[in-house]
């Protein structure tokens, strides 16, 4: 059974042990690994009952750290990355070496740098990138406080870091930025309109 604690520094200690902990982002609350580590990764994976296939995004502290899970730096997703990092929009670009399987299911990797403070903090002090899967077990809402998560997975969880309650809302905008294309994944709480003004070009959706 999780234990609860409002203390950032002791969240990412546990994290660098291998934890997994349930921390708040800018919208829900996630259920995040240090993403290094392939062991809590897996775990983080079977606690949330997450089906096979699909992969863990990230987020990171900074763009610096964003970059680096990178294979290349593509010039698109760095404009995209300068004009809304922090914030809801992930880039899904080709994965590093040496990420674990469950991240780069498919050769990338999703990762943002979130609009909250106290996440990018929690990477920080981690020492890197955290897995940010919503929460809550396969299928189910996500929480915004820390309460209201569900019983039978904070069974199955290390820690939750307690930050109050979180707004909710849409999940980040997700656009792909692989082999010199530009694509649409997810229309979330960054406008396309936005994401296209920043390109100066129109976006294809998924499988456009």
């Amino acid at each position: 059974m999780a234990s609860f604690t409002r203390d950032v520094a002791v969240a990412a200690d546990a994290l660098r042990r291998g934890a997994i902990v349930a921390y708040p982002t800018e919208t829900f609350y996630g259920l995040g690994a240090l993403a290094g580590l392939a062991g809590a990764v897996e775990r983080l994976g079977t606690a949330k009952l997450r089906p096979e296939g699909k992969p863990l995004p990230l987020v990171a502290a900074d763009a610096a750290a964003a970059f680096a899970l990178w294979r290349e730096v593509p010039a698109e997703a760095v404009l995209l990355a300068h004009a809304f990092w922090p914030g809801p929009l992930t880039l899904v670009v080709a994965a590093a070496e040496g990420l674990p399987a469950p991240i780069t299911l498919g050769g990338t990797v999703a990762v943002r740098v979130p609009g909250s403070e106290l996440a990018r903090g929690l990477c920080r002090l981690a020492g890197g990138a955290l897995v940010s899967t919503s929460a809550n077990p396969a299928g189910g809402p996500p929480p915004t406080s820390a309460g209201a998560l569900d019983p039978g997975l904070l069974d199955r969880i290390d820690l939750v870091l307690d930050g109050g309650t979180t707004p909710g809302g849409l999940p980040s905008t997700v656009i792909a930025v692989e082999e010199g294309r530009v694509r649409l994944l997810r229309v979330g709480a960054v406008s396309l309109d936005d994401v296209e003004a920043a390109l100066r070009l129109p976006l294809p959706s998924c499988g456009g």
